[in-house]
């Protein structure tokens, strides 16, 4: 089922600019949509807030903020921002769109990977977060769903939405933003956000790659956080034997209960991994692992960056004797360089070509591919075109290919019930297990308008759709001629040809036009009585307002009074509550400005009473309504000048 069928924003144009096309994904925070930027003709990835986090202005706030941070990173394995920006209730990021797939899509498909390819990826991933940390910043959130591998091998790291500076805490809010599978322990105990948190989580999912499970499960998100706190992460080659100690010692490095024994940063991390990567052999680096099944299985709801409650991050105590109640838990040594790996007896003392090769890119800050993760995972599409729907479906099938959407379109040059494009074009590179969708011709075709004018509309619409033609807008307009209710003419008019699908205006006669009499001011029974002679109908408002006119006459209706409506329609009528009752202030022994400002001020209108000997005067004497009392708002204040 297309899912993105049901999504609102599927279609829509956020800023003017950026077309959504497809939903990609749904994370715990956002959600990532395939857009199109309208102005350069750019394909892009829109990374769209969940409306319950984007109505939290502080959240915005830091959310604009550091973004506009992570778009100075220029780093080849990190996933470049283009923009930022809202629109109405949408807040969102574009992003470069990377064809392929996520490092999670390869570990539901393959399980544990060879040693090879794990450093493959771990090393730009760990090239790219090292970038972020020498610039100040910690990504956060680093998981196998924000490692992305393009269709090209390249590998780049997604998702910086949670990245904090360096040396910051976010337990202010009583939350822990993260993934509670690669949650470090000081992340869950304090909201740390400092370098050692993304090594701690890259040796999680380092262990993940080399085993095909993660280290640490559990019924709930609690059990997984405890074991993070009380629990060392297990060797890899407790799952997967004959995995050398080389990746053991690295894993046990990089995830570390007490930060201060993990490498500071992920450029140490990397040269710990470059080092471990010498150590191994050809024949150690490709050995083959047993398929983990347990990522088929795994609830995905641990995949997703949540805000976890701190409640569920608050360390309890072991049971006594309980594993990691030892005093290393307390340890607050500072190793201000990675330890060096052991050297491993009888192992080869130079680097392969490729461990050379890597390193030079990495030192360079290239971005290195990991194509052969990739190979066997990819077809072509196969040529379709001009082809039946049936043939065209076959062919798919022989690629190990499905057929997705069925579009029709007319078509002055392809024979109808062919095919006219394919989405992807042919040649193009798919995934072995991905769906084409297809656009038949239904060949050229022209359909006549037919001659409307006289019929009612109902049945003009249903003409209309047995011709092939759809209804379009409907107008309405009086008419001495037409009754109401029937079509009075058509646009295209009727005999003009156009393509079957088109779409054809209708105008409807409203019927002849009544004067709508001015009943304003009249009781609800005359109004309602003169109305019904015009020929109309009466409605009330729920609702009543203060007016110039006593409590239950008309205060005002629409339409308005000596307008023009159709028999038959509708006048509502809004009913007074009495004038509003204002006040009069006191402005006796004022001079005339001053009294008329502050009387016109409160809502009154002001007469002037001058008399034989107030001609020359210019104080107020006397007023109609002394201050102090009330009086209707608009009604007249009379002052005595003397």
């Amino acid at each position: 089922m297309d899912t993105t069928l049901q999504d609102p924003l599927v279609g829509q144009v956020l800023d003017g600019r950026y077309r959504v096309d497809a939903r990609i994904a749904v994370g715990g925070m956002a959600t990532v949509y395939r857009a199109l930027d309208t102005r350069l003709d750019r394909v892009l990835a829109l990374k769209v807030m969940h409306p319950a986090l984007a109505a939290d202005g502080s959240f915005v706030e830091r959310f604009i903020r550091e973004a506009k941070s992570v778009a100075r990173l220029a780093h080849p394995n990190v996933v470049q921002v283009f923009d930022q920006g809202t629109d109405g209730s949408y807040v969102y990021l574009a992003m470069e769109y990377v064809a392929g797939c996520t490092l999670r899509d390869v570990l539901r498909e393959r399980g544990a990977l060879q040693p090879r390819a794990a450093l493959d990826i771990l090393e730009p991933v760990l090239a790219a977060l090292g970038a972020a940390h020498r610039a100040g910043f910690v990504h956060r959130d680093m998981k196998p769903e924000n490692v992305l591998i393009g269709d090209d091998g390249r590998v780049k790291v997604a998702d910086f939405g949670l990245v904090r500076s360096v040396d910051t805490v976010t337990n202010t809010t009583g939350t822990v933003l993260g993934t509670v599978s690669y949650l470090a322990p000081e992340q869950i105990e304090h909201g740390t956000a400092e370098p050692r948190v993304d090594v701690y989580a890259c040796g999680v999912v380092l262990y993940e790659m080399l085993t095909g499970d993660r280290p640490h499960d559990g019924d709930s998100p609690a059990t997984v956080l405890y074991k993070h706190l009380h629990e060392d992460v297990p060797p890899p080659s407790a799952a997967v034997p004959g995995l050398p100690y080389e990746l053991d010692e690295l894993v046990a490095a990089a995830t570390a209960r007490t930060a201060e024994l993990r490498p500071y940063d992920a450029v140490a991390m990397l040269a710990l991994a470059r080092e471990a990567r010498a150590r191994l052999d050809a024949g150690q680096l490709d050995a083959m692992p047993p398929r983990a099944l347990a990522a088929e299985h795994r609830d995905i709801s641990e995949d997703r960056t949540s805000v976890i409650p701190r409640a569920l991050t608050t360390p309890h105590p072991m049971p006594a004797g309980g594993e990691g109640a030892g005093p290393e838990l307390h340890r607050t040594s500072r190793l201000e360089s990675p330890p060096p790996l052991p050297p491993r007896r009888g192992a080869r003392s130079r680097r392969g070509p490729l461990a050379i090769v890597v390193a030079v890119l990495l030192i360079l800050g290239v971005g290195t591919g990991v194509w052969y993760i990739n190979s066997g995972q990819f077809t072509k599409v196969p040529p379709v075109l001009a082809k039946t729907r049936a043939q065209a479906e076959r062919q798919l099938s022989h690629a190990g290919l499905g057929l997705g959407k069925v579009k029709h379109a007319y078509s002055d040059t392809v024979k109808r019930g062919t095919v006219i494009t394919s989405d992807p074009e042919p040649g193009t590179r798919i995934r072995d297990n991905g769906v084409v969708s297809i656009t038949v011709s239904d060949g050229p075709e022209t359909v006549k308008v037919p001659d409307l004018a006289g019929y009612r509309l109902d049945k003009a619409q249903s003409l209309l759709k047995r011709d092939g033609l759809e209804p379009g807008m409907v107008d309405r307009t009086f008419s001495d001629d037409v009754p109401k209710g029937f079509v009075v003419s058509t646009d295209p008019g009727g005999g003009t040809k156009r393509h079957a699908g088109a779409a054809v205006a209708l105008t409807v006669s409203k019927g002849s036009p009544v004067d709508v009499p001015d009943v304003t001011g009249e009781s609800l029974e005359d109004a309602r009585s003169d109305l019904q002679d015009a020929g109309l109908q009466v409605q009330v408002a729920d609702q009543q307002v203060n007016s110039e006119f006593d409590k239950g006459q008309v205060a005002a209706q629409t339409p308005q009074g000596d307008s023009q409506a159709a028999d038959g329609d509708t006048v509502t009528l809004t009913l007074s509550k009495g004038p509003e009752m204002v006040e009069v202030p006191d402005v006796t022994g004022d001079s005339v400005d001053d009294a008329k400002k502050a009387l016109e001020d409160k809502g009154f209108k002001v007469q002037e009473d001058r008399g034989l000997l107030g001609l020359f005067g210019d104080t107020v004497k006397d007023q109609s309504v002394q201050g102090g009392r009330t009086a209707p708002k608009g009604s007249t204040i009379t002052i005595k000048i003397r």
